[in-house]
């Protein structure tokens, strides 16, 4: 079976594909600073969208998505994204969870696997 590599660097790729499943990353918002967690939720869900259309799928085939937010309590206003984003009836697998992330002003990653 072949492995397909979208955005692959150095560290790591934007996504892999391998078989009939598209593997991400975790993405953060690409202009973090200054934005509330609602805004990096929706700047993060806008780059998930445009790497599965590059894989051939979309977010109604997302199985699993792994959420972690800086403060737990911010919770309530990710999902303000989140639920405006997620087609209903087509919601994945998602556990989300308080963590320190890898830069002061990220509050936000999330990632995701889907289906092709």
């Amino acid at each position: 079976m072949t492995i397909k590599r979208i955005g692959a660097g150095p560290r790591m790729s934007h996504a892999v594909i391998h078989g009939d499943k598209v593997y991400l990353a975790g993405y953060v918002a690409e202009a973090a600073k200054g934005q509330s967690v609602k805004e990096q939720t929706a700047d993060i869900l806008a780059q998930i969208d445009e790497t599965l259309a590059e894989a051939g799928t979309d977010k109604t085939k997302i199985l699993k998505a792994n959420i972690w937010l800086t403060n737990i309590d911010t919770w309530a206003e990710m999902n303000e994204a989140w639920d405006a984003w997620v087609v209903p009836g087509q919601t994945p697998a998602r556990a989300t969870v308080e963590a320190r992330l890898a830069s002061p002003g990220l509050d936000v990653e999330i990632m995701v696997e889907a289906a092709i």
